[in-house]
């Protein structure tokens, strides 16, 4: 009876260890996420539009427009430059309105 003894306690010790390490990991991971929930919602809040998937796609679509068209400044190229500087703009008014 004496070896059951010792395996159960090794058991409860790696089950314990086991314990500690997920329960950290889902502490770890709530507040990253709560973190993130926050900041979508304070940018989506500030900018007037909703917190939805949809919404911030067209958020990033019109800025990695925009980007574009600053790029396109930066190149040299006028026509492109404004070209792309307004759909992006028309883009991010769109969303926000």
């Amino acid at each position: 009876m004496q070896a059951n003894g010792f395996f159960e306690g090794i058991g409860e010790a790696i089950g314990d260890a086991i314990r500690v390490v997920v329960e950290f990991l889902v502490g770890l991971f709530t507040n990253f996420f709560g973190a993130f929930d926050d900041f979508i919602g304070g940018l989506t809040r500030s900018l007037g539009i909703n917190d939805s998937f949809l919404s911030l796609a067209i958020l990033l679509i019109g800025l990695l427009v925009l980007w574009g068209g600053l790029r396109a400044f930066l190149r040299g190229s006028i026509v492109g430059g404004i070209f792309r500087t307004l759909i992006g703009l028309f883009i991010l008014s769109w969303l926000m309105m």
